[in-house]
């Protein structure tokens, strides 16, 4: 008997393992790919999104995006890295031959190479920044419709690169400058510093609008590259700041319209740099304070107050970083739609 009563709870128990409701199962998911589960996420709001704070609390993608982007540029070349120096080199004797020899700036211009040069690095960092970095988002379609993440990672990212492609031109710069008589000094360090400083806000903000503008007019990369045609010339590269301060210009409207320009600043700042600490001691043809002192070189070969100039053009370039900043944000919610 106990046998058999043993035997018949166990059928009970079975009966009711079997009769057990189905919502009482806990339902299983098969697992799926990290990839497959991570493109399926859903992309990140505009209104979620910190914007450039959260570019770098994701530094690591920040880098994985940098690195793609410098090895794709020198990807099948057999060069390579050394296109970065070729070219630099090559702009820079064609406009030497022809604006300095052919019409004979290098006699009026103290070391006119290193005057001419290091205003070229400046508009080449610019110019490369705004192009590539309008081009970014529609260039990385792939990445923006599937991966949530913050979307102004890809013009953040071209500013870096960039930077990293300019660095070549830079060196050749500082050596050039060394072997004509370059020494460091504080003001000339903190120029170069602060016109770099002008020139990578003033153009990651207008990465960012332009980037974001493109998605839905193509037409916007063929603005940026008509304006670069006049980049060369709305700043003191193919001719000194004095040759327009002096001249019947100086003191009209259009001087103040240049001088409001961040660009022009930014690479004035840069010639403080690189190009003054070469300058002979207060050659003739030149307007110098009494002391000589090359360092201290005033107007008209450098406007008065360059470094307040400075400041009030990294402060209205901020500004204006944030308010392309919201435009930004206002339209990367339909950059999946659009693309």
């Amino acid at each position: 008997m106990t046998a058999s009563s043993e035997q018949s709870q166990d059928t009970m128990r079975e009966t009711e393992t079997v009769t057990q409701p189905p919502e009482a199962a806990e339902p299983v998911t098969p697992a799926r790919p990290a990839a497959t589960a991570l493109a399926d996420q859903p992309l990140i709001s505009p209104f979620e999104s910190a914007g450039l704070i959260d570019v770098f609390r994701r530094r690591y993608l920040l880098k994985l995006l940098v690195q793609k982007e410098v090895q794709s540029r020198y990807q099948g070349s057999l060069l390579g890295v050394l296109w970065s120096y070729v070219q630099p080199l090559v702009r820079f004797c064609m406009y030497f031959f022809v604006i300095g020899l052919v019409f004979g700036l290098h006699k009026s211009v103290p070391n006119f190479a290193i005057h001419m040069f290091a205003a070229l690095a400046g508009v080449h960092f610019f110019t490369e920044t705004f192009s590539s970095g309008t081009r970014s988002i529609v260039r990385n379609k792939a990445i923006v419709r599937k991966m949530p993440m913050p979307r102004e990672m890809f013009p953040v990212a071209s500013v870096i690169v960039s930077a990293v492609n300019s660095f070549p031109q830079l060196l050749i710069l500082f050596v050039g400058a060394v072997a004509v008589g370059w020494h460091p000094e504080w003001q000339g360090i903190a120029a170069g510093l602060l016109g770099f400083a002008v020139l990578t806000v003033l153009g990651t903000a207008l990465a960012l609008l332009f980037s974001a503008m493109n998605v839905f007019f193509k037409d916007f990369q063929n603005i940026v590259a008509t304006f670069q045609l006049f980049t060369h010339w709305i700043v003191p590269m193919i001719y000194p700041f004095a040759k327009l301060a002096t001249s019947s210009l100086g003191h009209s409207y259009f001087y103040y319209l240049y001088m409001s320009n961040p660009l022009t600043v930014g690479v004035l700042l840069i010639q403080r740099c690189f190009w003054v600490p070469t300058i002979p001691a207060c050659p003739s043809h030149y307007t110098c304070l009494p002391n000589g002192d090359p360092s201290q070189l005033g107007y008209p070969d450098l406007p008065h107050h360059l470094f307040a100039l400075g400041f009030l053009m990294l402060a209205i370039s901020a500004v204006i970083l944030v308010m392309c900043q919201r435009a930004f944000s206002r339209l990367e919610g339909k950059f999946a739609e659009r693309l």
